[in-house]
């Protein structure tokens, strides 16, 4: 890359939601925020070779996606009167008053997230206008055709626009009940970041981690004393802690038990096992955990040991069966089984895998799981072809990497 995609690339990921959130304040409208910030950063491309980089990128892109909105909006309303032109040009809404958070993105967060949207929308516009991921790269995360999911936010802005959800944190009143559609939101954001789907961008996107963990943080001073929220905290923390042994010199993921241990974020580490133990405290005293929560002990398992051999595999077993009775999914049931592994042998762990078979069938950690455990049982051509399969389906350059040498090992 050159020194102005660099910097564009750069700005995408620093600056995407700063700009939409701004203009959705300003503007109120979704729609014209997305497209006018997208023709901000496409006038980038050009002007930057040109020109050379702005001082300050997030402020000329700010003042050019404004003005490309204020076009727009004037092409619309060719009939509007002086008045509201002039209003259109000059920003004289006065600021709201600070809540105890003041963040746009977050006040974005919380539009995209309104309870009238269906969970999926939410989750999928979100990561589109907050998180500036592209179309392909939502698709991949819910395992949908990219035309569905585009069909799926166009819709979903519409109905923002139609029945005229604020841009705004909601009431204390109501902070509670809409916590848990924001928190599904940030984990898949999380998730975007800790294993990017796209081929075209780096195996892990630490700027989208760093955001999620960010806004949960924002999220929890809000509500201290919501079990989950600090539980998805803690496991981001722990995942988060582990980024920097799970790519190799040469861009290959690295497998959990193959990470220098040695290289994990001790201090990350330590503030998620202390969030992990307060709510263990709170379990004893009859509160019982939720799903973050449970991810988040099985999570504390796993960097609590050394080394892999040192690994609690019954405790991680015991979480994962409590987790399954709250969250039945067949995800849920993949990651179970590579404990079961650990315990009964990959024998019986296939068993359970094969009967997921048609549900993650387009899953591509489904076919290396199942991969892994034929290769333990010495069935190596059945396992080349479910390695096979699972490198046609992973979109991640490293992960494709480490799945490719794997089979290559294969006899």
């Amino acid at each position: 890359m050159s020194d102005v995609e660099e910097a564009i690339t750069r700005a995408h990921h620093d600056e995407w939601a700063r700009v939409v959130a701004a203009l959705t304040r300003r503007f109120g409208d979704l729609g014209i925020a997305e497209e006018a910030a997208a023709e901000a950063f496409a006038t980038a491309v050009e002007r930057w070779r040109a020109d050379g980089l702005p001082p300050n990128p997030g402020a000329w892109l700010t003042t050019t996606a404004n003005r490309k909105a204020i076009d727009r909006i004037r092409r619309e309303n060719k009939r509007d009167d002086k008045h509201k032109e002039a209003q259109m040009l000059h920003d004289t809404t006065p600021p709201e008053p600070l809540s105890a958070i003041d963040d746009d993105r977050l006040r974005l967060i919380f539009t995209c997230c309104h309870p009238a949207l269906a969970m999926e929308a939410r989750v999928a516009l979100t990561l589109r206008m907050v998180a500036g991921l592209t179309m392909p790269e939502i698709a991949r995360a819910f395992l949908v055709a990219e035309s569905t999911m585009g069909q799926r936010i166009t819709r979903a802005k519409a109905k923002i626009k139609a029945a005229r959800i604020p841009y705004r944190m909601p009431s204390a009143d109501d902070l509670p009940a809409r916590v848990s559609g924001v928190l599904a939101v940030l984990y898949l954001v999380f998730n975007e970041g800790y294993l990017a789907t796209s081929p075209d961008t780096d195996p892990l996107r630490h700027d989208l981690t760093t955001e999620a963990i960010r806004l949960t943080r924002l999220i929890r001073v809000l509500l201290p004393n919501d079990g989950e929220v600090a539980g998805l905290l803690a496991l981001m923390l722990l995942i988060e802690a582990r980024r920097p042994a799970r790519v190799s010199a040469g861009g290959e993921l690295v497998a959990l038990d193959e990470q220098d241990r040695g290289a994990w974020d001790a201090a990350l580490i330590a503030e998620g096992h202390r969030l992990v133990r307060e709510r263990l405290a709170a379990a004893a005293a009859g509160v019982a955990p939720g799903r973050y929560q449970i991810l988040a002990a099985i999570n504390a398992v796993h960097t609590s040991a050394r080394d892999i051999r040192d690994t609690d595999w019954s405790q991680v077993l015991a979480l994962y069966d409590q987790l399954v009775r709250l969250d039945p999914s067949p995800i849920i049931a993949l990651n179970r089984a590579i404990a079961v592994a650990e315990l009964d042998g990959p024998e019986v762990a296939l068993a359970i895998v094969d009967r997921l078979a048609e549900a993650l069938a387009g899953y591509h950690a489904y076919h290396a799981t199942r991969a892994d455990l034929l290769r333990r049982l010495g069935h190596s051509q059945q396992s080349r072809a479910a390695y096979d399969r699972a490198i046609e389906l992973a979109g991640n350059t490293g992960e494709t990497a480490y799945l490719t040498r794997r089979r290559d090992q294969l006899r």
